[in-house]
C-alpha cells in the first residue's frame, strides 16, 4: 500500500481541514494510506506580536513548503488565503477542493455590527477587516486578536472583547457555526484572497500531483486563480488592506477587488467580468485597473512606509 505523507499545521482547524482531505484521498484511492505530519510554522510560534509587525512572507506556509522541497512530506494542505501570491517554481497547487463560505463572520455579545454600542471593543488580526469595518463604524474600537479559533472565542467569552471577527469557513469546518452572530455582507466586508478555500500543494514534478488533482473543483480553481492574480498584480501585503472575491454568475466570472488605507478613510472598490477560461487575465486586468485609480496612490503610500509583505494569514 502506498503511503502519502501530508503536511499540516497543528491547530485544530488545520488538522480538521487536513483530515477532511486525507479522507477524500482514501475514498478515491483505496490503495493509498495517508499519514499526517504536523509542522509548526513561524506564525504558529509567534503569538504575542501582530501579524503585520512580524514582517515575513508566508508566515503560515514557509516551513511546510520547505518540508515539501526536501522530501520530508509529499503533500501539503493549506488554507488558500495563507499562500503568498508568489510560489517556488518547484511547487504547484495540484487541487483547490470545493470552497465553502468565504464570508467574514461577526461573533458578538451585543448583536449585529450595526447594533454594537459606540466604543465597543472588536477583535481582529486583519488590517483588511479593520479598514472595512472602520469605514462603516468609526465609533468602535478595533483591538488586535491572535491565537487559534478556540483561543479567540475564549478571549471573547472572558470579556476581553465585545465582538470578534473570524472567517466563517473556519467556524463551519469546526462545527462552531452556531457561534456566528452575523455573516458580514460582501458589500460591507469583502473577504481575503482565497478565503474559504483549501489548497493542496505538491512538488511540481511528482506523480502524486495526478492523484491530488482528482480533488480539484474547477469552479473554485477558477475563482481563486482570479483572486490570486489580482493580488499578484497589486503587489500587496499585510500592510495594505486588499480584498477580493470572484464568483461565477450566469456562466461569467465576476471579480470584485478592493484597496483601502489603514484607517478605512479611503476605499477603492472595482468590479470586472470575464470569461471563466481566463481567470488570470481577469485578475491581472482588474489589478491594472485598480493601480490606475486612486488605489494606486494608496498602495504607493503604504509601500513607502514599510517593506512589502504578502497578504497571507488574514
Amino acid at each position: 500500500m502506498q503511503v502519502i505523507r501530508v503536511g499540516s499545521r497543528g491547530s485544530a482547524l488545520a488538522l480538521r481541514q487536513t483530515r477532511t482531505i486525507t479522507e477524500l484521498i482514501a475514498d478515491l484511492n483505496p490503495g493509498i494510506q495517508c499519514s499526517i505530519e504536523v509542522i509548526r510554522t513561524t506564525g504558529d510560534r509567534i503569538l504575542d506580536t501582530p501579524l503585520t509587525a512580524i514582517g515575513e512572507k508566508g508566515l503560515f506556509v514557509k516551513e511546510i513548503e520547505a518540508a515539501l522541497l526536501t522530501g520530508e512530506i509529499d503533500v501539503a494542505v493549506h488554507s488558500a488565503k495563507d499562500l503568498p501570491s508568489e510560489m517556488d517554481d518547484r511547487l504547484c497547487i495540484a487541487a483547490f477542493p470545493q470552497r465553502i463560505c468565504p464570508a467574514d463572520a461577526l461573533i458578538s455579545k451585543k448583536g449585529s455590527l450595526k447594533s454594537l454600542p459606540a466604543n465597543s471593543v472588536v477583535g481582529t488580526s486583519s488590517l483588511r477587516r479593520r479598514a472595512q469595518i472602520l469605514a462603516v463604524r468609526r465609533d468602535i474600537i478595533l483591538k488586535d486578536l491572535r491565537g487559534n479559533i478556540d483561543t479567540r472565542l475564549r478571549k471573547l467569552d472572558d470579556g476581553q472583547y465585545d465582538a470578534i471577527i473570524l472567517a466563517a469557513a473556519g467556524l463551519k469546518r469546526l462545527g462552531l457555526e452556531s457561534r456566528i452572530t452575523e455573516l458580514l455582507d460582501y458589500q460591507l466586508c469583502l473577504p481575503a484572497v482565497g478565503q474559504g478555500a483549501l489548497a493542496i500543494q505538491c512538488r511540481a514534478d511528482d506523480p502524486i500531483c495526478e492523484i491530488m488533482s482528482r480533488l480539484d473543483c474547477p469552479e473554485t480553481r477558477c475563482c481563486v486563480t482570479a483572486e490570486r492574480a489580482l493580488l499578484a498584480g497589486l503587489g500587496g501585503g499585510c500592510q495594505v488592506p486588499i480584498a477580493a472575491l470572484a464568483r461565477i454568475v450566469d456562466g461569467q466570472l465576476v471579480l470584485d477587488g478592493l484597496v483601502a488605507d489603514l484607517e478605512g478613510k479611503a476605499i477603492v472598490r472595482k468590479q470586472q467580468t470575464g470569461d471563466t477560461s481566463q481567470p488570470d487575465e481577469l485578475g491581472s486586468g482588474l489589478g491594472a485597473l485598480l493601480l490606475d485609480s486612486p488605489a494606486g496612490k494608496l498602495l504607493e503610500a503604504a509601500h513607502n512606509t514599510c517593506e512589502p509583505k504578502d497578504q497571507g494569514a488574514v
